[in-house]
């Protein structure tokens, strides 16, 4: 029996079906917030049309309020029976959150830390990889989610650089042939691709730092769907998990009563 899991991000939103813990089927859409309840019901139902069997629940996390609103509209109106789990405050999780305002850590980041618990347990960092932006989040050695960082995302900075540079454009985020570019395009390559590596390695440095943790014994996960451009260039990731937020819903879809949402 599988679960439909939805990562619902500022650019893109993520979908997958798991079965035991496991993705079965992956796909990703534009989150566009004027799409409506029933123009999401479509887009959903047209990707499950071909999978061999209905799930049995959903399990979401928004950082987009509008468009978490329709997908309660969408989940009460066209699926009616399906089990669902919204992740926000009273969820239960299993994460200790220890910062000053648990409430208001996005519930992208609590599920990365559960998915990062269950797989590599702490001291771990996840560094999410995503379009608008890239979040570092931390667990101790006690497995408690205790804070991060975030920064601005690869294609945040590049359509930034884009509209105030006067001679700049936007470019495809690919690897340059060298750090040291020869033209426009690979510097900006260069600058985001390198820059970003740098950045990852040097805030890891600092958290682990702060943890007072042996950097040996420290899990630093990358995830996001911008995370295959990086992870080669960083020399302190040590594990890339393309599916830890999926996992972390289906793991949090299992912790609690899936109920009408």
């Amino acid at each position: 029996m599988s679960v439909l899991a939805a990562d619902i991000g500022n650019a893109h939103t993520t979908l997958a079906l798991l079965d035991e813990g496991e993705v079965v089927a992956r796909w990703r859409v534009s989150t566009d917030e004027r799409r409506t309840s029933d123009e999401w019901a479509v887009v959903v139902r047209g990707l499950l049309a071909e999978q061999p069997e209905e799930p049995v629940g959903v399990a979401v996390c928004s950082t987009v309020p509008a468009v978490l609103h329709e997908w309660r509209e969408m989940l009460a109106t066209h699926f009616p029976g399906l089990g669902a789990v919204v992740v926000e405050p009273g969820v239960r999780t299993g994460v200790a959150v220890r910062t000053d305002n648990p409430r208001e850590v996005g519930a992208d980041r609590i599920v990365n830390a559960l998915a990062a618990k269950e797989r590599y347990g702490g001291p771990a960092i996840v560094v999410d990889f995503g379009a608008t932006a890239t979040t570092f989040d931390v667990l101790d050695g006690q497995d408690r989610y205790v804070g991060g960082a975030i920064a601005p995302g690869m294609d945040l900075a590049l359509e930034a650089l884009g509209r105030r540079g006067a001679q700049l454009r936007k470019v495809e985020l690919l690897r340059p042939r060298s750090v040291i570019a020869t033209n426009t395009v690979e510097a900006l390559q260069s600058g985001l691709l390198f820059g970003v590596a740098a950045q990852v390695d040097g805030l890891v440095d600092r958290m682990v730092a702060e943890l007072g943790a042996d950097p040996d014994e420290v899990e630093v996960v990358a995830t996001g769907h911008l995370a295959p451009l990086v992870v080669g260039e960083c020399a302190r990731l040590t594990q890339h998990d393309p599916d830890l937020t999926l996992r972390g819903l289906a793991s949090v879809f299992e912790r609690n009563e899936p109920g009408i949402a």
